[in-house]
């Protein structure tokens, strides 16, 4: 019973660390879009907030979970 858990949650935190990876790199994206923009729309700064409120909330939940990505 509780190998099943640890496995659960093994599979989730690699998830999590995947999910973190992938909200990084989009988020540098959409920055260096919005740098390199004369005047950048609207639209594409709320997308770059929001990015970057996912990626932090994702940081936030691993370091609630203990995990590091070295780990």
């Amino acid at each position: 019973m509780f190998g099943k858990r640890r496995a659960i949650k093994k599979d989730m935190d690699r998830e999590l660390l995947l999910n973190i990876k992938k909200m990084k790199h989009e988020w540098e994206t959409l920055n260096t879009i919005i740098e390199q923009s004369i005047e950048p729309s609207e639209d594409g700064l709320k997308d770059l907030a929001v990015v970057k409120a996912k990626y932090f909330y994702l940081l936030r939940e691993a370091r609630y979970r203990g995990i590091n990505a070295l780990s």
